[in-house]
């Protein structure tokens, strides 16, 4: 079965270019535009083995995404950031989001730790 992703980003552009790269490496990828979506996508898609964040979801709203992860998720969190943004707390990996070619690499690791617990 393959692992299923949850990639939320606020940058529609990005979003589709993340979610095509993740789908050709053969993962099930549902991505969300926004908090409303995200939240849905949780609430409706049921669980993930990965969620990833976005670099360009504001702080404020990653919080509120990672809270509402953590009450109905039991699934890692990845966040992308850029440099000078502020780090969200209660995230498990973080990872720059200027290296678009290393974004299957840190994937494939998170879900090869996941999946050996």
């Amino acid at each position: 079965m393959r692992q299923r992703i949850l990639l939320i980003s606020y940058n529609e552009r990005l979003l589709i270019a993340r979610r095509v790269q993740l789908e050709q490496a053969g993962y099930q990828v549902y991505s969300a535009l926004g908090l409303k979506e995200a939240i849905a996508n949780c609430k409706n898609g049921g669980s993930f083995d990965l969620l990833i964040l976005g670099h360009s979801i504001p702080v404020g709203d990653k919080k509120a995404m990672i809270a509402e992860f953590r009450g109905s998720q039991t699934s890692p969190i990845l966040s992308l950031w850029a440099r000078d943004e502020e780090v969200a707390d209660s995230v498990d990996y973080l990872a720059f989001s200027d290296a678009p070619d290393k974004l299957l690499k840190n994937v494939a690791s998170i879900l090869d730790r996941r999946a050996a617990i």
